[in-house]
């Protein structure tokens, strides 16, 4: 009787790395997210304080109280922002751990997981991926988590439909850079909704928390890279992320 307990420990040895990862990116992106919301607005108190500080601390002031208040009010603004300051630094993620590899290792390893999420909706994993790629010089388990949050994302959106449910990954390359996509069959992306896909924090569903595009993003572009989508004419939608290779 065959046992497949080491084939399935290594998974799982891989799905909690993926899970630590998907925390501190979600982590990252939500302090990044904070600090862009609260930033803006207490610039805005400071500048406003300042002119008011300006306006009153004059030969003929109009109330040298209101000039404290106003002092006060800026200096409070100006330690929040660099409180914020402080609080993002909390969540900074570790240094890239670079290793030169190829993008069918990555998918290879995790596709295990990936099959998990598919047969959780009674879908079908598809797979184009060449054999042969050109090297890449990345942290495997910030790009598998990628690999992992876009499929999630596909495998929920095509949760939203009946029918055949189809998730493909494909890998392409060129001389600069290696395109990984994942392709969903669900509604596609309502037109509404496209600008705000990757921002920190917009969701459109009901426990979600707005991080896995968002975090996606961010590692994707810490590593030079780019990352988009777009919709299927006849329904279903396109994720893809293109990262460079290493150069020869």
């Amino acid at each position: 009787m065959g046992d497949n307990k080491p084939h399935w420990s290594g998974s799982e040895v891989i799905l909690n790395q993926l899970m630590e990862i998907a925390r501190v990116s979600a982590l990252a992106e939500m302090a990044s997210g904070v600090a862009h919301e609260l930033n803006q607005p207490l610039g805005a108190i400071a500048t406003f304080s300042q002119a008011g500080e300006r306006m009153l601390d004059r030969p003929e002031p109009m109330v040298n109280r209101a000039l404290d208040v106003f002092r006060q009010i800026s200096h409070e603004a100006l330690g929040a922002g660099e409180g914020i300051k402080r609080i993002r630094r909390l969540f900074e993620q570790n240094p890239l751990k670079s290793d030169r590899c190829q993008m069918s290792e990555l998918i290879a390893e995790i596709r295990p997981i990936l099959e998990i999420l598919t047969r959780r909706i009674k879908g079908c994993l598809q797979l184009d991926v060449p054999s042969v790629l050109p090297d890449l010089l990345v942290d495997r388990l910030r790009i598998q988590h990628v690999l992992f949050a876009l499929v999630q994302n596909a495998v929920e959106a095509s949760a939203q439909t009946s029918g055949a449910l189809m998730i493909r990954i494909d890998v392409s390359t060129d001389r600069y850079c290696v395109e990984t996509s994942i392709s969903d069959s669900g509604p596609g992306v309502p037109t509404e909704l496209q600008d705000k896909l990757f921002r920190p924090f917009f969701t459109t569903k009901r426990q979600g928390t707005g991080l896995g595009l968002a975090s996606s993003r961010a590692i994707v572009e810490s590593h030079d890279g780019t990352i988009g989508f777009e919709n299927f004419p006849a329904g279903g939608s396109r994720f893809w992320f293109r990262l460079p290779v290493v150069e020869i």
